[in-house]
């Protein structure tokens, strides 16, 4: 037989397994008419408010017991511990890596220039985030995350709710992509949780001890300088604040204390994403209907934007979600699995009620949350091994992004033979050159690899930098936020220009 019809045949009995399913999966419908802007923006904070509800409302009947045993994942999963939102985007993330691995590997092979063939992938992933939810929901049971002793119609009542959860954060995800909103879900869950992360860092009223001498001050960094301010004066208030730690075991928060140094980290983040993401290389271009008038068509530094952070970081947190199911089950502090021992096995730090790794692979891809301390980049305990762990920790965040901004190449559409078929269906071409796919595609394979590479590494270069930093929401989250905020400007730009000249909608790319 072929290969090129088995692959075929591959890709239509995947694709066509899972058609039933989707027949019975909620969905939204797409807008027939136009949705204007202000009406977009209303739809918006609709799904934004949900959201936050559903992070503030606890999960009834669960035991959650001592520590966060996923505080490292909550960042880049916008959940928060106990909460509706236990489980995030994390299952829509992790079922968008599944496919995208599939596409990628060539396991399945689908033709996203069909119509019928990306709606039928469209709807195989949505499917996968329902199953993903039961997974990780069953996990998180299973792995006693909410109590150990629960009857039978207790833990059915949970997986009701986490799935329950699941499939509304599902739905307004796909609302806000369909049109209905700005953007997508997904980057505004992440924005808005590391928006809230970094208010209540600056603002938070609640009292905490710090120190050598346990002084009892505000856990938000504003109200805290305030108070040393009135206390010891300007001086002894920035060095107080430079570098901060509590020193009470027992205050029960899930956040660091914010330091100067972190806000510090926070602003140069912000400014130098800023400033890359105006970098771009301008390819001459030239519109024959329109009697050769030239433009350039942008090719921006960072062409594949944070999409490289947000799947290596579903790659560390379902790492992380294995090895802290399986510590969970086997014992925990008392297990003697070599599983565990592989993966990781941690401790509960006193200091925020926090499960941290202290060994195994884990270990590794946990990054260092400031430059000194217990679990900073330089342990004075320990700095052969601190050092180490931030290296390796930072090579494969590099790597993973790298690999990553390759793969969402060609499974976006945004590769070289894509972006030339677009060329040409929008009457473009360049000037100097034939009017022909090929050679337009020979053209931007010269740009497009090499820009995607370079973007993949700076983008995990700077989460590293942050991270190891402590910049505010984790240097992952902090990144994400800015590069979140700078698309959704030039959104909403686009939106009012449209607004303005609705003859521009097909051109700006807004439907």
């Amino acid at each position: 037989m072929d290969l090129t019809f088995e692959v075929f045949l591959m890709t239509s009995r995947f694709l066509q397994a899972v058609r039933p399913f989707m027949s019975i999966t909620p969905e939204v419908v797409k807008p027939t008419r136009e949705v204007h802007f202000n009406e977009k923006m209303i739809w918006t904070f609709a799904a934004l408010i949900i959201y936050f509800v559903m992070t503030s409302t606890p999960i009834i009947g669960a035991d959650l017991g001592q520590g966060d045993p996923f505080a490292f994942m909550r960042t880049i999963t916008a959940s928060t511990q106990g909460s509706l939102a236990e489980l995030g985007i994390g299952p829509i993330v992790t079922a968008g890596l599944i496919m995208q691995i599939l596409v990628g590997s060539k396991i399945i092979n689908v033709n996203m220039g069909d119509p019928e063939e990306r709606s039928l992938y469209t709807g195989a992933q949505k499917v996968m985030s329902v199953l993903m939810t039961i997974i990780e929901a069953g996990a998180f049971l299973i792995g006693g995350t909410y109590g150990t002793d629960l009857s039978l119609s207790s833990q059915v009542g949970i997986i009701s709710q986490l799935l329950a959860a699941g499939i509304i954060i599902i739905l307004l995800d796909e609302m806000v992509q369909k049109g209905w909103g700005l953007g997508s879900g997904i980057s505004l869950f992440i924005a808005g949780g590391v928006g809230l992360q970094i208010f209540q860092g600056l603002f938070a009223p609640n009292n905490i001890m710090e120190g050598p001498n346990g002084i009892v001050s505000a856990r938000g960094i504003v109200l805290a300088f305030i108070y040393w301010l009135g206390e010891e004066g300007p001086l002894s208030a920035f060095g107080n604040l430079f570098f901060r730690y509590s020193t009470n075991p027992a205050h029960n928060l899930n956040l660091p204390s914010l330091s100067i140094l972190s806000v510090i980290a926070t602003l140069v983040v912000f400014v130098i994403v800023i400033y890359f993401e105006s970098m771009r290389i301008e390819i001459p271009i030239s519109y024959a209907q329109y009697k050769g008038i030239r433009s350039t068509y942008p090719i921006k530094l960072l062409y594949v934007s944070n999409i490289p952070v947000i799947l290596t970081s579903a790659v560390f947190a379902d790492i992380y979600f294995i090895a802290q199911m399986i510590w969970n089950s086997s014992g925990r502090e008392n297990s003697t699995s070599l599983l565990t021992q592989i993966l990781g096995t941690f401790r509960l730090d006193a200091a925020n009620n926090q499960y941290v790794p202290i060994g195994g692979l884990v270990y590794f891809l946990t990054p260092p949350r400031s430059l000194i301390g217990d679990q900073g980049v330089f342990n004075f305990a320990d700095p052969l091994s601190s050092l180490t762990r931030a290296l390796i920790y930072a090579i494969i965040l590099i790597l993973l992004s790298v690999v990553f901004s390759m793969m969402w190449l060609e499974t976006a559409g945004m590769g070289p033979r894509d972006v030339a078929s677009q060329f040409l269906q929008s009457g473009m071409q360049m000037p100097g050159w034939r009017r022909s796919k090929k050679i337009v595609e020979r053209r931007l394979e010269m740009y497009i690899p090499t820009i995607a590479v370079i973007g993949g590494l700076f983008i995990g270069v700077l989460a590293a930098f942050a991270d190891f930093l402590g910049a505010i929401g984790s240097g992952m989250g902090i990144l994400l936020s800015v590069s979140i905020m700078r698309q959704y400007f030039e959104l909403i730009s686009k939106e009012r220009v449209a607004e303005m000249n609705p003859a521009l909608r097909g051109f700006l790319g807004i439907s």
